[in-house]
């Protein structure tokens, strides 16, 4: 593109003029590893550069520039509600579609959605010794402004985790290598 400035590694290099550019490079310097092309109202083109050029050869590099993206439309609309009800008082971490929303307090959370935004897939409950972690599909949405969609989690405590004791056939066979261990030390 007429215009677009060509950097490589952070180093100016030139403008483009009638769709090209030539950046001469010395074969026994440095390599260069990437480089851009820049033009202002087009979205940046980053590249590699994976070989370099032998002495008289040259080695062609392409870069496109497209428009930026456009940004996404804000959020925006009737406000609707879910209110996540656990079974265990306070301290369950609450999440949208892997997205951290809070923590429940008296066994409740509501998270603010907007009926206009795009819904949520999944809702993923967790709390410390509590296992596993619950997670459902939401299929149901707050379709107006001021709606709320009541979401409920029953969540199931882990069992306390012991040591098992030693096995007495087991604990008997280390002894017996411990004393072989102690005996043959002693010999040598």
């Amino acid at each position: 593109m007429n215009g677009a400035d060509v950097y490589f590694g952070d180093e100016y290099k030139g403008t483009i003029e009638n769709g090209v550019f030539y950046v001469p490079v010395y074969t026994t310097g440095a390599p260069y590893k990437t480089f851009r092309v820049e033009k202002d109202g087009y979205a940046t083109h980053y590249g590699d550069v994976t070989s370099v050029p032998s002495k008289g050869e040259v080695f062609d590099l392409y870069a496109t520039l497209n428009p930026p993206a456009a940004p996404p439309a804000p959020i925006g609309g009737d406000v609707g509600w879910y209110a996540v009800h656990v079974n265990v008082d306070g301290g369950a971490t609450v999440q949208f579609d892997n997205e951290v929303k809070g923590v429940t307090s008296q066994g409740v959370l509501t998270v603010q959605v907007y009926t206009t935004g795009t819904p949520y897939k999944t809702y993923t409950v967790t709390k410390e010794g509590y296992l596993p972690p619950y997670t459902a599909a939401v299929d149901q949405y707050p379709a107006r402004g001021g709606e709320t969609v009541d979401l409920y989690v029953n969540l199931s405590s882990a069992p306390p985790t012991q040591q098992a004791p030693l096995a007495p056939a087991l604990a008997g066979v280390a002894l017996l290598i411990a004393g072989l261990v102690l005996v043959t030390g002693r010999k040598n």
